[in-house]
């Protein structure tokens, strides 16, 4: 084998509003957004410039994230009762959104341009004839990767420090209909699992890694994306099998690019062939000439096959 072409150009993966989901405006500093039968106004330090919209649609919001001085943190207004948990849908899966104390609504919307790749990649390869791919999703959330490499004929193995983020993402599974599917919900440290992985010899079709800027997992283990990515996805590397197809890898820190994670990306993979594709995901108003959209993290992805 050989080098994977790294490409030279960035992409920028625009994620589109759907039916349950829609960036409707931006601008001084917010984003106002649909999600399902309910409004959100969310901080975005991005958006410098001025809405498109007026005061009265975005003072109609349903709630309003107000953050204090703390990164993430701060609490919701709300202008009208909102259940605790209310449902979503993209393509087969189902998910519940839930207004978090940390600003997001239990999943991030610009990673569903990742989903549809996801979703593509492994029809693409039962339609081929293989057998079902075995996928590992690292610091997996709230699931909806994990379901839509499921619902798509995926095995799937799930793995989050957070024992609440795997609840959640269990009941998905039961909202989708996907609760029967092969996924094995783990509730592990990323590292230490993938470790053992590794002294095991174990092997996956593809690696999903999708990691936070700081976290702790259940036993007290830190973890420092700058510090510690590099040998994470070199470990994540050697457990692709010798008919691997991906190895995703996306990260939201202000201080990276989708250019570094490629070239930490072509340094794991190694001699393995293909091709590696790199850029930033964004949110976009909607699909007209000159619509804004909002660069929200930065993704590199190895791919097998030619570009």
């Amino acid at each position: 084998m050989s080098r994977p072409i790294l490409s030279p150009d960035p992409l920028t993966l625009r994620t589109l509003p759907w039916d349950d989901y829609a960036l409707i405006d931006c601008g001084a500093g917010r984003k106002l957004e649909r999600y399902g039968r309910f409004t959100v106004v969310r901080p975005e330090p991005q958006c410098f410039w001025a809405p498109a919209l007026g005061d009265e649609v975005w003072g109609a919001a349903d709630a309003v994230f107000d953050p204090t001085d703390e990164e993430d943190d701060g609490r919701w207004r709300t202008s009208k009762p909102i259940p605790d948990t209310w449902p979503m849908r993209w393509g087969e899966v189902r998910f519940k959104a839930r207004l978090t104390a940390f600003r997001h609504l239990a999943f991030f919307p610009e990673q569903a341009a990742n989903w549809a790749w996801l979703d593509q990649r492994v029809r693409n390869r039962r339609q081929a004839g293989a057998e079902p791919p075995r996928i590992l999703n690292l610091f997996g959330y709230t699931g909806v990767a994990s379901l839509v490499c499921a619902a798509a004929g995926a095995h799937v193995t799930h793995v989050d420090a957070s024992k609440k983020s795997v609840g959640w993402a269990r009941e998905n599974a039961d909202l989708s209909g996907l609760s029967d599917r092969p996924i094995r919900w783990l509730c592990e440290d990323a590292r230490r699992y993938v470790q053992r992985e590794v002294r095991r010899g174990a092997r996956y079709d593809g690696v999903i890694l999708d990691p936070p800027k700081y976290g702790r997992g259940p036993g007290g283990d830190v973890w420092r994306l700058f510090e510690d990515l590099a040998e994470l996805t070199t470990n994540c590397a050697g457990l692709l099998s010798d008919n691997a197809d991906f190895l995703l890898l996306n990260a939201y820190a202000a201080r990276i690019s989708g250019l570094s994670l490629a070239h930490l990306m072509d340094d794991a993979v190694g001699e393995r062939g293909g091709a590696i594709d790199w850029g930033e995901l964004a949110l976009a108003e909607d699909d007209q000439a000159g619509a804004r959209a909002i660069g929200l993290s930065f993704f590199a992805r190895w791919r097998r096959g030619a570009p």
